[in-house]
């Protein structure tokens, strides 16, 4: 066996006769310089994407790309797949179902009529007084 080492560590200093006939010491690694160059090259690249994403939020005049004069007015969450959405399109708000695989127009509504109703909250009742207004509601709605 140390036969074998010998004529290893033979063999490695004929390789490199340089780096051991000056008594340096080589040092596996990255360099510092190199580091910078990278930090510095990440930099430019994060630079680029920066401004590129602010010219083209320029170019658009703030809106994201796709919306196509249509705004998300609110939603609501019926199930844990299904919502009812209202979009503002031009001067109608439209009231969309969505469940999975298909979309529909439930409602059609002048922009703006949601105003006219009072903000219902709620916190600032009781569930069971909630629930008698809304069977209320729905007697009402089903005898007319």
């Amino acid at each position: 066996m140390p036969k074998r080492l010998f004529f290893l560590l033979a063999c490695l200093t004929c390789l490199t006769p340089s780096a051991f006939a000056a008594g340096e010491a080589t040092t596996p690694g990255v360099s510092s310089g190199s580091f910078i160059q990278a930090f510095f090259g990440l930099l430019v690249i994060v630079a680029l994407l920066v401004g590129t994403a602010w010219f083209a939020r320029k170019l658009t005049g703030g809106r994201g790309f796709g919306q196509g004069g249509m705004k998300i007015v609110g939603g609501v969450a019926i199930g844990p797949r299904e919502r009812i959405v209202l979009v503002e399109v031009g001067e109608h708000w439209l009231v969309i179902g969505i469940v999975p695989g298909q979309i529909r127009k439930l409602h059609t509504l002048p922009k703006g009529e949601l105003e006219n109703f009072p903000a219902f909250n709620l916190a600032e009742k009781p569930f069971a007084q909630w629930l008698k207004n809304m069977t209320e509601r729905r007697n009402n709605s089903n005898a007319a």
